[in-house]
């Protein structure tokens, strides 16, 4: 496996190494401020249940051991928390040694050099993370109530899910999940799942070539009700409960093939009563070589053999996170490329919900992707995509949860820059997510032409905010790239004014009315300039607003106040009122139920005809700034922002006197632009 350093988490940013030293040194046993053996660590939203006592191996037991033998599926017991997804997972890792040594560092013990300290790496969203705890794990009366071994002076697991749990905020944190995800976060695989009713008729041998290649994988049974979550049925298998899928075996039985799956109960107990159970009559039809080399001495130990035909009608999902996501319809290996992106939905500019909202769908990220290469053995191109939410179990105890998410691929068109609405209005997808669903990852396989495509991930409704991950994997070379990236600005220089000869109605209207409120240096400042433009605007019946604020005056003047007296002379007035009177042409073509508000997912559009180009980071920080709680902008909030940005853009321009699009400041050229903005 390729080492890539994993990053440090602790708060103080100080390593395993350098706390174990430390500790080392000063003769203490370590405690973890980040994660405090209290109840906050354990629950965030109940008091805890009983009284726990945080106990080190130590204090419960003689000779503890960090791996007793070798870390096996056996060692692995569930306790008193609902997180049996995780467990079965652990199990399948045990099963993926270069990948166990990766999560479970092997330098370290109860003997040589402890310190009351241990370390444990997981991937989370692109990046190996190294978490440090300390060795106290709740226990009540000496007995550990969570994760647990079945051997009771072994503690890597025990210590592997408080380590997990700390990631995540908390043990409570654990309630609920599929296997998928830890399997993910000790791999840094790819996920995939089947439905057993639905699935390929070569899904034995689709899951053999899995398992052979090192895939992890899970199994688990479908709930109709919350009462019949970790139900046991009259064949000794339980609903609602994530299973670890340990083996695939073909045996002759009198006569014929007979496809045989074996199965792991995390609990380490409660097994299959059937057909090919561990003492069931089917076994003795079985070569006595074969079946020894298959059973092993099969013990009550949670795990058990069923036939295969007998696991599709009992069990409804197959979950299976490859290493490398060609592994299970290719017998051989290839090297998959790989483009990853993050981005955000954030309410009012890029939060657009799914197709079903066609006035929003259009303003959230959209990925461009290129397939130019065809498969070696096919006319078609094989491609992975994969959307993961980022950080919603860590967000649980702020009371936001997973959001519902799927993503859609349409062919591109030929512009490079945001689809807009009417291209999506008029084109449907050639490839999408089966569903909308609350899990932290959606991944689909797909096979498309060579050519240009647009993804689009999405929450299923607008205005949901969350962070995200997708990673897209393609056979031969692919490029990819975020759409609407570009910053830029198109800024014509304004007309020269008219000479008061020449003047319109119009300009000779506003002359008399800027000379009543001008003194006699023949110039406004931003109170007159306020007064003067409320005075005009109220007029137009079109615009509906309450009136500029003084903050928008005074951005208006920093823009306009070409010789810099902080005031506006009537040449530069008339200037802007040119300008203004397009900006407010633009407006109202985008206030169209003429509430004098317009949509701030609209912004986007509103700019580029303004001749302002931002990318998806700007849009988001300006919809935040001036989007009220119903995504709305009103006319005084547009012309500050329209201003401003004009401000900041004309500023950059000219200090780029190379056309560069990057400028070099000092602290003395930054301080008059911040003050200008």
């Amino acid at each position: 496996m390729r080492s890539i350093k994993a990053e440090n988490t602790q708060y103080d940013g100080r390593s395993f190494e350098e706390l174990r030293h430390e500790c080392l040194q000063n003769g203490v046993l370590f405690e973890d401020p980040d994660f405090p053996a209290a109840d906050s660590s354990l629950y965030y939203s109940q008091s805890v249940p009983v009284n726990i006592e945080w106990k080190r191996p130590k204090e419960l037991c003689d000779n503890p051991k960090f791996i007793v033998g070798n870390a096996d599926r056996t060692d692995i017991c569930q306790g008193q928390l609902g997180d049996c997804w995780l467990l079965a997972a652990i199990a399948s890792l045990t099963l993926k040694k270069d990948a166990m040594a990766r999560v479970i560092p092997h330098d370290q013990d109860f003997d040589h050099r402890y310190a009351g300290i241990f370390h444990f790496q997981f991937w989370q969203h692109n990046k190996w993370l190294d978490v440090v705890v300390d060795d106290r794990l709740p226990s009540v009366r000496n007995q550990l109530i969570l994760l647990h071994s079945a051997s009771n002076n072994e503690f890597w697991s025990a210590l592997l899910e408080k380590a997990y749990a700390k990631m995540h905020g908390s043990y409570e944190a654990l309630k609920g999940g599929t296997t998928m995800e830890a399997m993910e976060d000790f791999t840094g695989g790819v996920g995939e799942m089947y439905e057993t009713k639905k699935a390929p008729r070569n899904l034995f041998s689709i899951m053999k070539k899995a398992l052979d290649r090192g895939s992890m994988m899970g199994c688990s049974i479908d709930i109709t009700s919350s009462a019949e979550s970790e139900a046991k049925t009259a064949s000794g298998l339980v609903k609602g409960h994530a299973y670890s899928i340990t083996g695939l075996e073909e045996v002759n039985f009198r006569g014929q093939k007979v496809q045989l799956i074996r199965i792991r109960n995390p609990w380490g107990q409660v097994e299959w009563n059937g057909p090919w159970s561990d003492k069931s009559r089917e076994w003795n039809y079985v070569d006595s070589a074969e079946k020894n080399r298959i059973l092993q001495n099969s013990a009550e130990d949670g795990e058990f053999w069923m036939e295969f035909e007998d696991f599709k009608r009992n069990y409804d999902k197959v979950e299976i996170c490859n290493m490398t996501p060609d592994s299970l319809t290719d017998d051989t290996k290839r090297h998959w490329e790989v483009s990853l992106f993050e981005g955000n939905w954030i309410r009012g500019s890029t939060a657009g919900g799914c197709r079903n909202y066609i006035d929003t769908f259009w303003t959230n990220p959209q990925f461009k992707l290129l397939l130019e290469d065809a498969d070696d053995d096919d006319d078609v191109c094989s491609v992975v995509i994969a959307l993961m939410q980022k950080n919603r179990r860590k967000l649980r105890k702020e009371g936001l949860d997973l959001e519902t998410i799927g993503f859609a691929v349409y062919e591109a068109p030929e512009d490079d820059d945001q689809a807009g609405k009417d291209f999506f209005r008029y084109h449907a997808s050639k490839a999408r997510s089966r569903t909308y669903i609350n899990l932290r990852e959606v991944s689909e396989r797909f096979t498309l032409p060579p050519g240009k495509y647009l993804l689009v991930p999405t929450t299923f409704q607008p205005h949901h905010e969350a962070d995200f991950l997708v990673r897209i994997f393609s056979e031969k070379k692919a490029s990819a790239l975020e759409m609407g990236n570009n910053i830029d600005a198109d800024l014509p220089d304004p007309p020269m004014p008219t000479q008061p000869e020449e003047e319109t109605d119009e300009e000779k209207g506003l002359r008399r009315l800027f000379n009543q409120l001008s003194g006699e240096d023949k110039a406004i400042s931003v109170r007159e300039l306020q007064q003067m433009l409320n005075g005009v605007l109220s007029r137009r019946r079109e615009i509906k607003f309450d009136g500029l604020s003084l903050s928008t005056c005074h951005s208006i003047i920093n823009l306009m106040d070409v010789d810099n007296t902080g005031k506006l002379e009537f040449q530069e007035f008339k200037v802007f009122w040119e300008k203004m009177k397009k900006w407010i042409m633009l407006f109202l073509s985008f206030d169209t139920d003429r509430s004098g508000k317009m949509s701030s997912y609209e912004l986007r559009i509103a700019l580029k005809a303004a001749g302002m180009h931002l990318n998806n980071k700007l849009l988001q920080l300006v919809g935040l700034r001036f989007a009220d709680d119903s995504y709305d902008i009103d006319f005084d909030d547009y012309l500050t922002c329209i201003v401003r940005l004009e401000n900041m853009f004309r500023a950059f321009q000219a200090l780029d006197k190379f056309k560069r699009g990057r400028v070099k400041m000092n602290i003395m050229q930054v301080k008059p632009h911040l003050c200008n903005t």
